[in-house]
């Protein structure tokens, strides 16, 4: 693999293209009546956030969604594990990515202990199952795993802790991740020998260099599901109609100080 670094240029320009082709889909998907459901995992820090931010970017909110749980309640934590991420899968017409899925119990859970033996075991089980029922029912189903470097995740926790506008992204549980690194990596790769099947694969995304992994994920996406450009009538704009209509002084209104 390469380590030149993206032209500037190239990378925004190619980004656009990849964004104009991601409305194509975006509108195929809901002509058709597809249901989508896209998972990012991966290591804190490893640009799952920055692929979901440039994918969502120019779409329509209303197809395409994200979703990305908290951790679950009291309530919810006796429920059958899926239920609740069940009720964010997609209708006819949407897209929803999954920012961490149902995959927390392989990873987080299993690892800082929020689950019993059983309850991870019975999920390795249960998983690749459950996702076979998705796919049955329709649903075109895409895992993404972004893989970090531990130098490069270093260098972006600093940066995280150090920057005041990314300051928020850092969390205790990107302390405890470093001081939990070999069980992370050890639960990863028991994740990836149950879940890493034929029908639903993991496609790994190296991701060192944000502005490649960014791109390379988009483009696969776009090839994964099959569409096609929709043609848009040719609309003409009518003449504002402002007959009988006058408008209020505007004086009476209140409005912000234009101090730019």
């Amino acid at each position: 693999m390469g380590k030149s670094k993206l032209d500037k240029k190239f990378y925004e320009k190619e980004l656009e293209r990849l964004q104009v082709e991601l409305v194509k889909l975006q509108e195929w998907v809901k002509q058709e009546g597809l249901k989508v459901v896209v998972i990012f995992e991966g290591r804190d820090a490893a640009g799952k956030g920055g692929v979901i931010k440039r994918i969502t970017e120019k779409l329509n909110p209303r197809i395409c969604r994200i979703s990305a749980l908290p951790a679950p309640t009291e309530k919810e934590k006796t429920q059958w594990y899926f239920q609740r991420y069940v009720s964010h899968l997609p209708s006819a017409g949407e897209m929803v990515l999954f920012d961490r899925s149902w995959y927390n119990r392989a990873g987080v859970e299993k690892v800082m202990e929020f689950c019993t033996q059983e309850q991870y075991e019975e999920f390795l089980r249960s998983c690749p199952e459950f996702e076979r029922m998705l796919q049955r029912s329709g649903i075109i189903l895409l895992k993404y795993w972004f893989s970090v470097s531990d130098e490069e995740q270093e260098k972006r926790f600093l940066e995280r802790i150090n920057t005041p506008i990314k300051r928020w992204k850092f969390s205790p549980m990107d302390l405890e991740s470093r001081n939990r690194w070999a069980e992370y990596s050890e639960a990863k790769d028991k994740m990836f020998a149950y879940t890493d099947t034929k029908q639903c694969p993991w496609w790994v995304v190296p991701s060192d260099d944000k502005k490649k992994a960014r791109l390379n994920c988009i483009s696969h996406l776009l090839e994964q599901i099959e569409y096609q450009d929709i043609a848009y009538p040719d609309i003409e704009l009518p003449e504002i109609n402002k007959d009988g209509y006058i408008r209020a002084p505007l004086e009476e209104q209140t409005f912000v100080p234009e101090k730019y």
